[in-house]
């Protein structure tokens, strides 16, 4: 019995993982305290219903597990529901990526599918 329910426990945590890395719900005060601190990081703006997020969500999950890109903080930012997030990015489509590095923007791209081309924009927020 013990061992069924560490077995499920486990199955749980392996769904669990990429969504994870793809990142934490975007909060403003965690953001500023991430930019004050320098760290590198993403801002993912998705939305469930967005086929493109979809196909981008495993790649950048990947790539964040990487050690070379293990250091990025990863926020998502929900299209629909905070939308007062997406306007103060000037965000004006979902499946949008912005990298910040040393509390400054210095990347953005829309509706990127391709693991090199996400994989470079990552390598500006180091």
């Amino acid at each position: 019995m013990k061992k069924l329910a560490l077995a499920m426990l486990l199955a749980a945590w392996a769904m669990l993982l990429p969504a994870l890395a793809a990142g934490q719900r975007f909060d403003q005060a965690g953001f500023d305290a991430l930019l004050k601190a320098g760290k590198p990081t993403l801002v993912m703006v998705h939305a469930d219903w967005c086929p493109t997020c979809r196909a981008q969500e495993p790649l950048i999950s990947d790539l964040l597990r990487t050690p070379r890109y293990a250091g990025i903080a990863a926020l998502r930012v929900d299209f629909d529901s905070q939308a007062d997030v997406v306007k103060s990015f000037r965000v004006v489509q979902q499946s949008t990526l912005i990298v910040f590095k040393g509390g400054r923007e210095v990347g953005r791209s829309i509706g990127d599918t391709r693991k090199e081309s996400i994989e470079a924009l990552l390598k500006q927020a180091l």
